[in-house]
C-alpha cells in the first residue's frame, strides 16, 4: 500500500505546485510584456538503501514560451514595444542588470525613467535620468531627445539612449522576479541593430483558453490523486481486518 500512497501523494503534491504556476500565467495575462512559463511533469525514481522500486512524479518549469505577445498602439510618448527579439535593460531591485520587454515606461519625481513596475531603464552609462522638458521623444533605436523647458519645437537635445540587446533564446533564464537575464549571470551585450515601436506596447503572450483548460485539467488530476489515497488507506483498512480475522 505505501507504493500506490506515495505515488498518490507526490502525485498531487507537485500538482498543486503545477497549478499554483498556471495561476501565476494567467494573473498575468494582463501583464504588458509578460512571458509565461511552461510546466511538465517527469517520474523520477527514489535512490536509497537496495533498487529503486519507488517513483515520485516532479513538476518542473523546463523554460519560457519566447512566443511574442500582441503589438497595441497607445499613441503615448512613453510606451514602448521591444521588437522581434530584442530586449530592454533594467536594473533589477537586488542591483543586477535584467532584461524585459514592458515598454510602459514613466518618469519619477527625481527625472528617473522607470517600466511601470519601478524598475529604473539602463541607458549607455547607468538609469536614465531625464532633465525637465516640454516634450520626449522616443526613437526606434532608443535615443531619447526632449525639448528643454522654454526652448522652439525645433530645439531637440539628445539625452541618452535606452540599452536594447539581442541574446540567444538558449542562453536566457527567467528569475523568480520575472526578469530576463543571461544564464552566464554577465550584462547583455547592446545590440545596435535592435529596434523599438514608439507609442506602442507588448501585450502578455498568456493563452487564457488554455490556461484554464490546464487549470481545470489540473483540478481534476488533483481530485484523482487525493481518491486514490482514500483507496490506498480503505485498501489498509480492509487488510488490516483480514489479518485480525
Amino acid at each position: 500500500m505505501d507504493r500506490m500512497l506515495y505515488v498518490a501523494m507526490s502525485g498531487a503534491s507537485e500538482t498543486m505546485l503545477a497549478q499554483t504556476a498556471n495561476s501565476n500565467n494567467l494573473a498575468n495575462a494582463n501583464t504588458t510584456g509578460f512571458l509565461s512559463d511552461l510546466q511538465q511533469f517527469r517520474s523520477m525514481p527514489v535512490f536509497g538503501d537496495g533498487f529503486p522500486t519507488r517513483v515520485y512524479a516532479l513538476s518542473e518549469r523546463p523554460d519560457i514560451d519566447f512566443a511574442r505577445g500582441s503589438i497595441q498602439a497607445t499613441g503615448r510618448d512613453l510606451d514602448v514595444a521591444v521588437m522581434g527579439d530584442g530586449w530592454m535593460s533594467v536594473q533589477a531591485k537586488d542591483g543586477t542588470e535584467a532584461m524585459t520587454r514592458a515598454g510602459d515606461l514613466q518618469i519619477d519625481a527625481n527625472g528617473l525613467l522607470l517600466t511601470g513596475t519601478g524598475l529604473p531603464v539602463l541607458g549607455n552609462n547607468g538609469p536614465i535620468a531625464i532633465p525637465p522638458a516640454e516634450k520626449i521623444e522616443i526613437a526606434t533605436d532608443g535615443t531619447i531627445s526632449i525639448r528643454p523647458l522654454g526652448q522652439g519645437p525645433n530645439e531637440l537635445a539628445v539625452v541618452d539612449r535606452i540599452k536594447l540587446s539581442a541574446p540567444q533564446k538558449a542562453d536566457l533564464e527567467k528569475g523568480m522576479d520575472g526578469l530576463i537575464r543571461l544564464k552566464s549571470g554577465a550584462p547583455a551585450i547592446a545590440d545596435v541593430d535592435a529596434r523599438l515601436a514608439t507609442g506602442s506596447l507588448e501585450s502578455s503572450n498568456v493563452n487564457t483558453v488554455n490556461a484554464l483548460v490546464d487549470m481545470i485539467e489540473l483540478a481534476r488530476k488533483f481530485e484523482m490523486q487525493v481518491k486514490m489515497m482514500k483507496t490506498a488507506e480503505e485498501t489498509d483498512a480492509a487488510s488490516t481486518t483480514i489479518l485480525k480475522s
